[in-house]
């Protein structure tokens, strides 16, 4: 086809394809008008309620213990030859450690799981190596 052809037939395209998009915008404000207008038409009506209906009973606050800080950690503090050790506890149970050597970067060290061995979270951390029980006899 030449250039010329194909010039020709797309102006004689143009109008009809502004007709088109003319009445799709029409029909996209209508639309747009009318949503809302359905929408707070047919809002529902609330359901009766039943004749037989009772209060629930109510429920108390739940208690709050003795101890302040229940959640929190119990932290000791331990100084050995220029290097820092701090203890996490909760329940007791010594659960990570923070180590500062006097000289260097500190690092955390906590337990893998309840019998595992103690994981190094520090600048030059170890392999994580997968312990799964596939088995037990």
């Amino acid at each position: 086809m030449d250039i010329q052809v194909c010039q020709i037939k797309f102006r004689e395209r143009v109008p009809m394809m502004r007709k088109i998009y003319n009445h799709l915008a029409m029909l996209l404000a209508l639309l747009a008008i009318q949503l809302p207008l359905a929408a707070a038409a047919e809002a529902p009506k609330p359901l009766p309620l039943p004749a037989d209906l009772q209060p629930l009973e109510e429920i108390p606050p739940p208690t709050i213990s003795n101890d302040e800080n229940a959640d929190e950690p119990q932290i000791t503090i331990v100084k050995k030859n220029g290097e820092t050790i701090e203890e996490y506890r909760i329940g007791g149970e010594l659960y990570m450690m923070k180590i500062t050597p006097a000289h260097g970067v500190p690092y955390y060290m906590h337990k893998e799981d309840q019998n595992g061995g103690w994981l190094m979270d520090g600048p030059n951390q170890p392999l994580s190596i997968p312990k799964w029980t596939i088995f037990r006899f």
